[in-house]
């Protein structure tokens, strides 16, 4: 669940989860379901009308110049009054049509932006949602009590039962399905490892200080807010102007921190508290720091993903599962990332919780054996080149996708899928799920593929599962540091000769060259890919040296002739040894929650039409409780039953929660729906209840015995609502709303 920053240098995925730009992306044209929610919806028409619209206005604003001028000089110059009203009059037309043209634009940038209503009534649905979220304790700022400290949130009793159904549902869909090998690693982090792939370097972000108060603010957010906020309520920006903003939009990724300082001073961007001047951009690394022991002498970070653990472990796991690919390790775990600036409630956070695979395959072969249960899944894709044509994301088979090479190979697609049916089966709207492929400029150099599960929020589109081939990177980064060959071996039947690659780095004259870092250019050397070692062998042989990059001690060395030599010989093999190839699912859990609670909610007015009341349509399988068991009214015999009721849903395992308060029996309906509880069972005799199912508000009468074992078939999918209605009789009762 992540944008990958391409590097020159010791390359290495920054994993950072960021908000699509809409100026670049189509929204779907799907309204939330009832009655308050907004409609995030628009078309490229609404894009392709907002250069021709600025055009129109700009013109209009020249005709209202011009004919002010001329009112002007009609009344300067003493002109008849008739003529001066009939001036005016052409003036004020004009000023219609111009505000007209604006309101045009507005609906145009709306749909640009994600959404066909008002950027308002986006905040207000989002208000709602949060407010009862924080209402009914899902989740709250952590620390409350001492005001709080940006980016940490604790989730409360109903948070931690949807989170705990959502990461058991992982474990079923993937884990078991796939026979995964699963591991739990500590969250510190020896400072080594993170070195070795790459996050000490350069797990940045570009920070801005207030240069008189201090505060820090994240560069790219200030420069985006700002060309978003120019490009949506700015009516007087040229269509080149907007132009130049939407580019920046796209290309902000990519960056330098010498351009986002000159952009800044360029747009004249301050501080937005104080508007204050800010510092130039620098980098600050988001990894919280800490030393392990209390000497302090062995640094260490808290781990800023879980994938480390995974690679650093192939060995053992290779030998674990009898030395045999393609296989699969996943965790679930804590990560932790100390943000510049965390806002977004959620989606952005310093400690969350990630569920990562990592998929290990022979390079040379990623077809996968189960590509045929997801070939036919059709859903919406955004390949790269419809991205840079300026299309929407259209419709694709899985099975087209891969066999045209859009997707990069079977395994990468197979999880595609998987990940697919994983959050439309959670309850994420099929329609408002895309799958996008990263842009040239996100991908890192090793990566051969990568493509990001957003799901359509109030904030857009939010990156929530990653899924990328990282190629080898990872395991060979860390055999190059560890000296720990991390590879597997695929055994022949007879004897092959092959053409093999031999690097024979001349020790003497390295060590008299590079001295201390003798043995790391060495490892460098011997570690090289066949072609990078064949063009280094050209060079040498015409030029007699060649630069070469040195990952672990961050520079460039001069390669000469006398220091290496590197051939190919025939050789006669019994094995063939290589790295394997990782196709790496990575999930932000506690943004894929939070887009399940937007898509989940909505309001209803109450049967006496006085006020609206929240719902959140949860399905079974992630709803914090399954069912909640009252009487209809306060009476011993009637709580004996449904004390028994509630004795045997604890015995099928099934969450619920008893309510004898008397509390008329609208209000406590309200009350759980408000916490997404899909049934309710009501007493109101002593041998059959009714049990009321939360959306469609019907009700059907069961016998006392049965009641439980009918409500566990149906939260654990064995069946559904419909055929419960077909099996026993509706029930109406005047009582049963209020």
């Amino acid at each position: 669940m992540r944008f990958v920053r391409a590097l020159n240098t010791c390359a290495f995925s920054l994993r950072r989860r960021v908000i699509s730009t809409h100026f670049l992306h189509c929204s779907l044209l799907k309204p939330y379901i009832g009655a308050h929610h907004f409609s995030v919806s628009g078309t490229m028409a609404a894009v392709a009308d907002e250069d021709s619209l600025r055009r129109a206005l700009a013109q209009k604003q020249s005709s209202i110049d011009v004919q002010g001028g001329a009112v002007r000089q009609l009344k300067s110059s003493g002109a008849a009054k008739l003529d001066i009203e009939a001036a005016v009059q052409s003036l004020n037309a004009l000023k219609l049509e111009k505000a007209s043209i604006e309101s045009q634009l507005q609906t145009a940038l709306a749909g640009a932006a994600g959404g066909g209503s008002s950027s308002a009534s986006r905040d207000a649905f989002r208000q709602a949602v949060v407010n009862t979220l924080e209402r009914r304790l899902f989740y709250i700022p952590s620390f409350k009590i001492y005001r709080g400290v940006a980016g940490l949130y604790d989730y409360g009793p109903p948070g931690c039962s949807v989170k705990s159904n959502v990461l058991a549902f992982w474990r079923q869909h993937f884990v078991l399905e796939e026979n995964m090998l699963e591991v739990d690693c500590p969250c510190v982090t020896p400072e080594v490892v993170l070195k070795a792939s790459g996050h000490v370097e350069k797990f940045t972000d570009l920070m801005v200080k207030d240069e008189k108060t201090g505060t820090c603010y994240r560069a790219d957010h200030l420069l985006k807010d700002f060309c978003k906020e120019k490009l949506e309520k700015d009516f007087s920006l040229s269509a080149e102007k907007a132009a130049e903003l939407k580019h920046i939009l796209a290309v902000l990724d990519d960056l330098s921190a010498e351009q986002l300082g000159a952009k800044i001073k360029e747009y004249g961007i301050t501080a937005p508290d104080t508007k204050n001047p800010l510092s130039d951009p620098y980098p600050f690394n988001l990894m919280f720091q800490t030393s392990i022991g209390p000497s302090g002498v062995s640094p260490g970070y808290m781990r800023p993903e879980t994938a480390q653990g995974i690679f650093v472990n192939f060995r053992d796991l290779y030998y674990y599962n009898g030395n045999k690919l393609p296989f699969a390790a996943a965790q679930i775990g804590q990560a932790f990332r100390n943000e510049i600036s965390p806002r977004q409630g959620l989606l952005r956070v310093r400690e969350f919780t990630l569920a990562e695979i990592e998929h290990f395959v022979d390079p040379q072969d990623k077809s996968h054996s189960k590509f045929s249960d997801v070939a036919k899944l059709e859903f919406l894709m955004f390949p790269r080149d419809d991205q840079v044509s300026g299309q929407c994301a259209t419709n694709l088979q899985l099975s087209e996708a891969v066999s045209r090479g859009i997707v990069n190979n079977e395994t990468l697609g197979y999880f595609i899928g998987r990940v697919y049916l994983f959050l439309t089966r959670l309850g994420i709207d099929k329609d408002r799920l895309r799958f996008r492929q990263h842009l040239a400029n996100e991908m890192a150099h090793y990566a051969a593929d990568c493509w990001d599960a957003e799901i359509e929020s109030s904030y857009g589109w939010i990156e929530c599962v990653g899924i990328a081939d990282r190629s080898a990177y990872d395991l060979r980064a860390h055999s190059e540091k560890s000296s720990v060959a991390l590879v597997a071996q695929e055994k022949f039947s007879e004897p092959r000769e092959v053409e093999k690659l031999v690097i024979t780095p001349i020790k003497k004259e390295l060590g008299l060259a590079f001295k201390g870092n003798q043995k790391m250019v060495t490892e460098a050397l011997e570690a090289m890919e066949e072609k990078v070692a064949m063009e280094m062998k050209a060079d040498l042989e015409s030029k007699g040296e060649v630069e070469f990059h040195v990952c672990t001690i961050g520079k460039n060395v001069t390669i000469k002739k006398n220091m290496v030599s590197i051939s190919k010989e025939i050789k006669k093999e019994h094995q063939r040894v290589f790295t394997p190839s990782v196709i790496e699912p990575s999930f932000g859990i506690g943004r894929i929650i939070y887009c399940l609670y937007e898509h989940s909610f909505y309001t209803r007015p109450s049967k006496a039409g006085d006020e609206q009341l929240n719902v959140f349509s949860f399905p079974p399988l992630v709803a914090p409780i399954k069912c909640t068991v009252f009487p209809l009214v306060q009476n011993q015999k009637y709580e004996e039953v449904a004390k028994l009721i509630s004795k045997s849903l604890t015995a099928a395992g099934i969450s619920h929660k008893i309510d004898l308060t008397g509390t008329s029996i609208g209000k406590r309906y309200a009350r759980t729906d408000e916490l997404g509880v899909p049934f309710a069972i009501t007493v109101d005799s002593t041998s059959s209840v009714t049990v009321r199912e939360r959306d469609s508000k019907d009700q059907v009468r069961i016998d006392v015995e049965k009641v439980a074992s009918v409500v566990r078939e149906v939260t654990d999918g064995l069946s559904s609502w419909a055929d419960v209605l077909k099996m026993y009789p509706l029930h109406s009762s005047e009582t049963a709303e209020e």
